[in-house]
């Protein structure tokens, strides 16, 4: 998904192109305007595709283009959830946890501003990544839900929300008991949501949910209660990761990696209509250094990072022997250059325009209901 480095403005542009073919009723002054200078088909198959774009409270400062022309939907990340169910205010005491704040400080206000402005819908995501956490607000899925409502009606109001994101990341395996507790959670956050007019309820699932069933999301029984999935289709390799590799492999599922996104796909769209599922794409990659200068080697611990688009462009730019090569068996990029001061070298993998062409071709093809791209900010100068 993500030459000298202009792969993100190809991203927006693919944004664009999806707006145009997908969103001509809604925004037909945009269109007009569009269709003078592009003349690409990328649609998807539904009325009701989205283009959802991330844009976490630490990357607020670094987003800095007219998003408006390329998305459908704005995500705020994130609020965090406690053991309660409650909002998380604070994290050590007299520190307000980064997210409420900068929520409530309104350091997203002139992004939900322009937002609401075009007529585009407003999520907020609510995050739960701490095992033991979630597995105590579990304990009582009702009660957790009950407060977790009554802490963020007021502000969905306040700021205009209407779409309601849960986003709750158990990294080890869950147990029946625990994916049972989850589902009752989720039905009582949508029964309560619900009583609110225009308001819609998303889920976001770690793409191998939908070929194991030992994550916390049990996607048969949850389908019924939500409108969307958003399939986190990335960190298939991450920053702890053993070897190098694609953060998100179209292909090669097997060979380069466990699994891959259209595995998962084709697996999502067996399990629920395939329009509820939203296929997130990352604009963002990792780099290790390693020993050796083949890809896929063994990393270096503790060295892995997230390259950004800025990242990838700067590296391109300064280093001379470097280039981006294509790896057709998981579509996706990567560079690998030596560190004369260390002699190790470094090798970053990242999505790329190829690679975010296949994704978006994977989405029209499936007829999925749209796209999310995580996140906004890490797009570069280009």
């Amino acid at each position: 998904m993500f030459k000298k480095v202009t792969f993100m403005f190809l991203i927006f542009l693919a944004g664009f192109i999806g707006a145009y073919l997908i969103y001509g009723k809604i925004f037909p002054s945009k269109v007009e305007e569009i269709s003078k200078k592009i003349n690409l088909d990328l649609p998807f198959g539904n009325s009701k595709d989205e283009v959802i774009g991330f844009l976490p409270y630490w990357l607020i400062s670094k987003a800095d283009k007219d998003y408006t022309k390329y998305l459908t939907t704005l995500a705020y990340f994130s609020l965090s959830l406690s053991e309660d169910g409650t909002v998380q205010k604070f994290t050590n005491p007299g520190e307000t946890e980064p997210g409420y704040l900068s929520l409530t400080r309104g350091k997203a206000d002139s992004f939900f501003e322009s937002f609401k402005k075009e007529g585009a819908t407003l999520s907020l995501v609510i995050f739960g990544g701490d095992d033991e956490k979630i597995t105590a607000m579990l304990n009582e899925p009702e009660i957790s839900a009950q407060n977790l409502m009554s802490d963020i009606s007021p502000l969905m109001d306040e700021y205009g929300f209407t779409d309601l994101n849960l986003d709750i990341e158990q990294v080890g395996d869950a147990s029946p008991s625990a994916r049972l507790k989850y589902t009752r959670f989720v039905k009582k956050v949508g029964d309560i949501l619900r009583e609110k007019e225009d308001t819609t309820l998303s889920v976001c699932v770690y793409a191998s949910s939908f070929v194991k069933e030992t994550n916390l999301v049990d996607i048969i029984n949850v389908e019924p209660l939500v409108d969307k999935f958003i399939v986190m289709a990335y960190d298939y390799h991450s920053i702890g990761s053993s070897v190098t590799g694609a953060v998100a492999p179209g292909e090669g599922g097997g060979a380069t990696s466990e699994f891959d996104v259209l595995t998962s796909i084709k697996a999502g769209r067996n399990m629920v209509p395939s329009e509820k599922i939203v296929l997130g794409i990352p604009l963002y990659g990792y780099e290790w250094e390693t020993i050796r200068n083949t890809p896929r080697s063994a990393t270096i611990p503790g060295t892995g990072m997230t390259i950004s688009n800025r990242r990838a462009e700067e590296l391109l730019g300064s280093c001379a022997t470097c280039s981006a090569v294509f790896d057709e068996t998981d579509k996706e990029n990567y560079i690998i250059y030596k560190n004369d001061e260390t002699g190790n070298f470094h090798q970053a993998f990242f999505p790329d325009i190829k690679s975010t062409e296949y994704k978006i071709k994977l989405a029209k093809d499936h007829k999925l209901g749209g796209l999310a791209l995580w996140a906004l900010g890490y797009e570069g100068n280009s």
